[in-house]
C-alpha cells in the first residue's frame, strides 16, 4: 500500500526513477480497485453511481500511472518517450511488459540516483 500511496503523492512527477516494485504494486492496486468497481457494478445491475465513481477513479489515477511508467523506463535507462511504443498493437504491449520487468540500472543514470539505494 505504501508504494501505491507513493505514486499518488508523486502525482505528476515524471522526473527520476521508479523501482520495479513501485510500478508493479501501483499496477496491482489499480487492478484490484478496478475489479472491485466491476463486481459492484455487476451486483448493482449497472448502477450509474458505481459507473461514474469508476470513471472518476480511472481519470484520477491516469496521470500517476503515466508518471510511474515513465519513471520506470528511466530506471532502465530509457527515455519516457519510449512509452509511446505501447500504441503499437501487440508488439508495443509485449515490449513494455519486458521493459517493466527488467531490472533497473545500478548506480546513477541520466535520470537520477538508483532508487534501490534509497529503499523504503
Amino acid at each position: 500500500m505504501n508504494w501505491y500511496l507513493k505514486c499518488l503523492k508523486q502525482y505528476a512527477d515524471f522526473g527520476g526513477r521508479a523501482r520495479r516494485t513501485e510500478y508493479w504494486m501501483f499496477a496491482l492496486f489499480n487492478i484490484l480497485i478496478s475489479l472491485v468497481f466491476f463486481v459492484l457494478n455487476l451486483l448493482s445491475k449497472g448502477s450509474s453511481v458505481i459507473s461514474v465513481l469508476s470513471i472518476i477513479y480511472s481519470l484520477a489515477v491516469f496521470i500517476p500511472g503515466l508518471a510511474v511508467a515513465v519513471r520506470r523506463l528511466h530506471d532502465i535507462g530509457k527515455s519516457g518517450w519510449n512509452y509511446l511504443f505501447i500504441l503499437i498493437p501487440v508488439i508495443g504491449v509485449i515490449l513494455m511488459l519486458i521493459w517493466f520487468c527488467t531490472e533497473g540500472e545500478h548506480g546513477s543514470n541520466a535520470w537520477g540516483e538508483d532508487p534501490k539505494a534509497h529503499a523504503i
